[in-house]
């Protein structure tokens, strides 16, 4: 019974959906590289990659 009430919750509409940027940032004080993870609305991605 639960995957039916899993299945009525999830939408159709693909804007409601999320997406998940991860960056490549150099640290200043060691010249490493670490990753920076940013979860976005689909709607927003392009505005985040602008950044």
């Amino acid at each position: 019974m639960a995957k039916k009430v899993v299945a009525s919750l999830k939408s159709t509409d693909p804007n409601k959906g999320f997406s998940k940027i991860i960056r490549a940032v150099k640290l200043k004080t060691t010249g490493a590289y670490s990753f920076k993870e940013e979860i976005v609305p689909i709607a927003d991605v392009q505005e985040a990659l602008k950044k």
